[in-house]
């Protein structure tokens, strides 16, 4: 996600005709004007762009589509193939808008569009969803690996003094003691490469619940499944758009291909592919483990299983590679806010911020609530709402009724997301808080 240096995140995909490896969902690592510079040359071909698409949008929603099925029913994959048909269409809407004004070499990032589409406080608009959707993502993957190191290793626990932590929260606290060294890194291009597994490891972590389930005969003995749960679909709704939020790295796609006349197919085979991935997935776990489905489906794997093993622990390699170059754009906007020199600065800065990741996820630890949230409120707005509202914006009312049409029940879709999705996590998260 990047944008202007002072307030808003760097790039998360670096395209491969560049000599960089490919680099995950919210992988920012480098400032923005190093992201343009590399984007700019339009060197990646198509296969290429393929990659870094395929990897933008395999993300940790991955392990949460079970759930969501079996928070709206059968029926609800319906919604699934619905928003990635938006998802898609609307990252198209933001390619039109880069392409209104091809001589205008400003243009490289989302950011950048909202500053077309409505000046400096459109740009901060899109800049402010960008930060707490990739803040709030860092704490998912610390409750993600708690969860899940908690399975592996039960019973654990250390004492300090009066203290003591056990289970969930002690490898909350672990896993955020491991990663805080690597945000400490001004550059992260060793971690680039490990988060170039991303692609890989989501196809492995499928394959892997699958053979748990036709070759160890794990599942199949749960509850049984619902054709629809209308209570449930807010909160499905936000866990499918969280799966599809890569909008950020679409100008980038965009910018990077030498033949941009093929973007609209590019994009294309990246949400078919992801989709299949997604629905696969969330096929596969419902059918396994029906209603009684967890937040995480690994985490109604038996841990004994080697299938079950090679699920879980390929589960934590994405959010231990990924989590510096998440933070990573939140402290470099906080570095250059508080205007400070020095060596200790960005230590202090990214200390501190992981602390307070940690101490939200201590405190909120319902992965799929929170990932609802995520997707209801921040990716709804980013991937909806706001691609429908700046290409209005820059080019004006669409000229055929169709294409007006579905802006028009995108944006009322997106609203009616926004408001029942937010309540309803909401209201889940404190429930079970409180």
């Amino acid at each position: 996600m990047a944008v202007g240096r002072s307030i808003c995140p760097p790039e998360h995909v670096v395209p491969v005709g560049h000599d960089e490896p490919l680099l995950g969902r919210y992988d920012a690592a480098r400032p923005a004007e190093k992201a343009a510079a590399d984007g700019g040359g339009g060197n990646a071909s198509f296969v290429q762009t393929c990659l870094n698409g395929l990897n933008a949008l395999s993300g940790v929603g991955l392990l949460s589509v079970p759930y969501a099925l079996s928070e709206g029913g059968w029926l609800s994959l319906a919604l699934l193939a619905a928003v990635a048909a938006i998802c898609w269409y609307t990252g198209l809407l933001l390619q039109r808008c880069m392409a209104a004004d091809p001589a205008d070499p400003a243009v490289r990032t989302y950011p950048d569009i909202g500053e077309r589409a409505f000046g400096r406080g459109g740009r901060l608009l899109v800049s402010a969803f960008m930060y707490a959707e990739l803040y709030l993502v860092a704490i998912g993957f610390l409750i993600l690996d708690g969860d899940n190191l908690a399975k592996l290793l039960p019973g654990a626990s250390v004492s300090l003094g009066p203290a003591t932590l056990a289970g969930r929260r002690l490898f909350v606290v672990l896993v955020a003691l491991a990663v805080a060294p690597t945000t400490w890194l001004r550059s992260l291009g060793v971690l680039a490469y490990v988060s170039a597994t991303g692609v890989f490891a989501s196809a492995l972590i499928v394959l892997s619940v699958l053979w748990a389930a036709a070759v160890d005969g794990v599942g199949f003995s749960a509850p049984g499944t619902t054709a629809l749960r209308p209570t449930g679909l807010p909160t499905a709704l936000g866990l499918y758009t969280f799966c599809y939020c890569g909008h950020a790295v679409f100008p980038t796609l965009y910018t990077s291909m030498k033949e941009k006349s093929r973007f609209p197919k590019m994009l294309a085979i990246c949400f078919v592919l992801c989709t299949l991935n997604y629905g696969s997935m969330a096929v596969l776990g419902y059918l396994m483990y029906g209603d009684g489905v967890q937040s995480q489906v690994t985490l109604n794997l038996p841990a004994a299983r080697l299938s079950s093993r090679v699920a879980i622990f390929t589960t934590l390699i994405n959010p231990l590679s990924k989590y510096a170059l998440v933070v990573t754009p939140i402290a470099t906007a906080v570095e250059d806010r508080i205007g400070l020199s020095g060596p200790a600065v960005p230590v202090a800065v990214r200390t501190l911020l992981v602390f307070s990741t940690v101490a939200v996820a201590l405190a909120v630890p319902f992965f799929a609530y929170l990932m609802a949230l995520v997707g209801s409120l921040l990716s709804v707005v980013a991937c909806m709402l706001l691609p429908c509202v700046c290409y209005v914006r820059v080019l004006g009312p669409p000229r055929r009724a169709a294409e007006a049409a579905a802006i028009v029940a995108i944006l009322a879709l997106g609203s009616l997301v926004v408001v029942t999705g937010t309540y309803s996590s909401v209201v889940q998260i404190a429930h079970e808080l409180f």
